[in-house]
Order: C-alpha cells, then sequence, then structure tokens
C-alpha cells in the first residue's frame, strides 16, 4: 500500500529529505511565532525578512540553508562573523525526518499483499474505505490519514520547544492546526474511532449491578435505561460519514479542551496558583480536534507518565519543581498513536459504557477535588505554605523595567558590530563619559 507502489527505500528516503526540509522551516516556527503576542502578527512574521545572522545581520545564503549539512558545512558557525549557531538546529531537521518516517511506517502498510488492517492505527469499528471510490479507497485512506496526523505531529513539535523555551503556547502555533483538524476532519475517514459507542450488553450488566448493589442505582438510574439500549454504533454514523468525522472532530475539541480547562479551575481553586497554563488547554482542544475524544483523554492520562519521571530527576538533583507540561501532552499524544495497537485495546472496555462515562468523570473530578484538599490539609497540618508567595510582589512599573533593562545590559552595544549611536541615549543612561573614554572619538 506504499505509495504509488514504490520501493520502501525510495519513499523513505523522500520522506526524510523532505521532513528535514520542513524541519528548517519548524525552526523558523519556533523562533519568530513567539516574537508577536497578536495571533495574526505571528504568523505574518513567518513570511517577514529571510532568515539572517542574529548578531551581524548577514543574510543566510541558500547552500548554507540546506538541512544539516548546511551547519555541518560551516562548523556551526556563521559564514561572516563566526558566530556559533546552536546545534538544536540541525537537531531539530534530523528528528523531523526521522519522524516522517515513523509515522509513515507506523500508518502505511508495505507489502503487496496488505490491506488497511495492516495499518498501525487500525481499529475494527475505526474507517474501511469506501469501495469503488478513488478518493476514499482503503489505499487512499491510510495516506490521508498519514498526512492527516503529521499535521498533528508538527504542531507538537513546535509547541514543545516553544514551551521549552518560554514556558508558553503561543495561539499561533495551535490554532491554524485546529483548523485543519476540523476541515480535514470532513473526508469523514481520518478518525480513529467513532465518536460514539457502547457494549451491545451494557444494559443486561447493569441491571444485575443494581439488583446485586441497589446503591449504584443513584450513580446508573433507570431513566438512562433507554440510553443503554440502543445498538453498539449508532446507524446515522454509516450514514452520514461526513458529518459523523465532523462530529469526531467537534467533540475530541470539547473534551480535550476542556478536561484541562476543569483541571485548572480544580488546581486554581485548591492550590491557589496555576496548575495549568491557557496555552495546554487550548494544546490539547488542538488534539482533539484531530484525535476525537476517546483518544484525546487516554493521552491526557498518559503524560503524567512521562512527567512523573522528568519531576524525580528534578527533586534529586535539586532543579527547580516546575515543569512546562505542553511537552509531555505531545508525548503522551505520540505514544497513543505509536502505541495504538497495545493502547487501545486495554482502553476499549471502558469507553464501552456509554452514557456512563459521564457520571463516572464527575465522580473522578470531585475525588481528585477532595484528593488537592486532603493533601493541602497534610501540608497545613506539617507546617508547610499553602499559598506561594509572589515572586515579584506590587506593581511592577516602568521605572523598575529600566532599572532591570540597564542592570541586564549595561553595554547597549554588547553582542554587535561597534555602530555609530546618538549621544543623547548615553547622556540619559549616565554613560556618555565612561562610553568617550572606552571609545574615544576619532
Amino acid at each position: 500500500m506504499t505509495a504509488f507502489d514504490l520501493p520502501p527505500w525510495i519513499v523513505y528516503g523522500y520522506l526524510f529529505l523532505l521532513g528535514a526540509v520542513v524541519g528548517s522551516f519548524l525552526n523558523v516556527c519556533i523562533y519568530r511565532i513567539p516574537q508577536h503576542e497578536q495571533f495574526w502578527a505571528s504568523l505574518k512574521g513567518l513570511a517577514g525578512s529571510p532568515s539572517a545572522c542574529p548578531r551581524c545581520h548577514s543574510g543566510i545564503r541558500w547552500k548554507d540553508n540546506i538541512p544539516i549539512i548546511g551547519w555541518l558545512k560551516l562548523g556551526g558557525r556563521c559564514r561572516d562573523c563566526r558566530m556559533w549557531i546552536s546545534p538544536r538546529y540541525p537537531a531539530i531537521e534530523l528528528l523531523n525526518g526521522l519522524l516522517w518516517m515513523a509515522l509513515y511506517w507506523l500508518e502505511v502498510p508495505h507489502g503487496w499483499d496488505t490491506t488497511i488492517e495492516d495499518s498501525g492505527v487500525y481499529a475494527a469499528m475505526g474507517p474501511q474505505g469506501i469501495d469503488g471510490s478513488t478518493l476514499l479507497s482503503a489505499d487512499a485512506v491510510v495516506h490521508w490519514r498519514f498526512f492527516y496526523h503529521l499535521v498533528l505531529a508538527e504542531t507538537l513539535l513546535v509547541a514543545t520547544f516553544i514551551d521549552f523555551d518560554l514556558w508558553i503556547i503561543p495561539d499561533g502555533a495551535t490554532l491554524p492546526a485546529m483548523a485543519v483538524g476540523l476541515i480535514g476532519s470532513l473526508l469523514g475517514q481520518v478518525y480513529l474511532v467513532p465518536v460514539w459507542f457502547q457494549s451491545p450488553r451494557l444494559l443486561h450488566d447493569v441491571t444485575i449491578v443494581r439488583d446485586v448493589e441497589p446503591m449504584w442505582s443513584w450513580i446508573f438510574p433507570k431513566w438512562l435505561d433507554p440510553l443503554m439500549s440502543g445498538p453498539g454504533v449508532p446507524e446515522w454514523i454509516a450514514a452520514h460519514p461526513h458529518l459523523h468525522g465532523l462530529a469526531v472532530s467537534v467533540m475530541g475539541l470539547l473534551v480535550g479542551g476542556g478536561v484541562v480547562w476543569a483541571l485548572r479551575i480544580i488546581g486554581h481553586t485548591v492550590l491557589r496558583r496555576e496548575a495549568m497554563g491557557f496555552g495546554d488547554v487550548v494544546l490539547m482542544a488542538m488534539v482533539g480536534s484531530f484525535l476525537g475524544w476517546q483518544p484525546t483523554v487516554i493521552a491526557f492520562f498518559l503524560a503524567p507518565l512521562f512527567a512523573c519521571v522528568v519531576v524525580l530527576l528534578s527533586a534529586f538533583s535539586g532543579l527547580r519543581r516546575e515543569i512546562p507540561y505542553g511537552p509531555y501532552l505531545s508525548l503522551g499524544t505520540l505514544a497513543v498513536l505509536f502505541g495504538w495497537r497495545s493502547i487501545w485495546p486495554a482502553f476499549e472496555r471502558v469507553f464501552a459504557i456509554g452514557v456512563l462515562i459521564v457520571p463516572i468523570a464527575i465522580l473522578m473530578a470531585a475525588g481528585m477535588f477532595s484528593l488537592l484538599v486532603l493533601i493541602q490539609g497534610v501540608k497545613w497540618m506539617l507546617g508547610y505554605e499553602l499559598v506561594p508567595p509572589d515572586e515579584f510582589p506590587g506593581e511592577w512599573r516602568a521605572s523598575d523595567q529600566n532599572q532591570y533593562h540597564d542592570g541586564e545590559k549595561t553595554d547597549l552595544q554588547q553582542g554587535q558590530w561597534r555602530r555609530k549611536q546618538w549621544p543623547g541615549t548615553l547622556s540619559g543612561r549616565g554613560q556618555i563619559h565612561w562610553h568617550n573614554w572606552r571609545h574615544p572619538p576619532m
């Protein structure tokens, strides 16, 4: 099922080269998007002036802009001023090339006798392709879904490195991809699992539970019985595939963003500090627009496993405890994709309880709130400070900003080639005599 029945080594070689080239553009996105607070300004900044050295401002030549090779050829330094260039740039290009190859290997089966069932993101209740259709045949669906998920993976990479650098996830890094997730879902064949399904034995099993343990009747009231007696997969899903694809995306957006927003509210209410940034809310809403609500919930619960490893390492190394959470949400999302064959069967029974997942989710939220209150109570009994002090108490005024800036950069031309400067600026800073002593006029 590989593209155009080409040999795999040609396909993977082409994918790596194209991924590395796109990785060079991702470096531009990581650097330029956070430079503007406004959404449209951040997008316009991507189409701004060509890339140049931040010290000497000389433009980067095309032969030096070849992914990976250009950096190696220059020895990691600017051709003109020899300023050191971070190895992260070629590392991201290499990583992105490998990501394209890995995602294609996962999603597109290889060989003449392969079918859509051999895809790494296949689920029995997922899309099967449309017989007789060229655009949405089984062969086409695996490739459409590969490109669809590729947009998601690229966005996660950009958001991850921005969050690592600045502890923010700008809307310019997530909202365009969210639009692609919503529009692409209209194909009706790129989702993983239906927006809604339930076990055909659900009502029978709940009735037995209520008969054995009457206390469960208030959690699973009988007025829910009509909702638990329907078919496993609603008939309208097959009748309206394009509408269903959009429903998967919209529901994933709402649940993905809503789960993180609920945790943000609970954490702020109990801990009196920001537990999750709003950028994380938008990030998971974007993930939900691509994967649907069930895989997004799984990714949300897998993310703490990756974060706990870093927290433990930070605790033993004495580093700061706060961590940007966006990278771990991204890792959880990629773990769902690449481990789909193993992860989904373990969670399928959970989501097969249909409408009953709503009261269970409410109970889980209440349990989390109670657990945080209990933890805070124990900390109070042990004498720990419950509300951390403000890092910068009081109002940060313009004079504070000027004093901070002057202390951080006493020489206005630090790290730059020497150039002429208006004397009034130096006089206002009280540095005119010092400047004339260090740089006597010719």
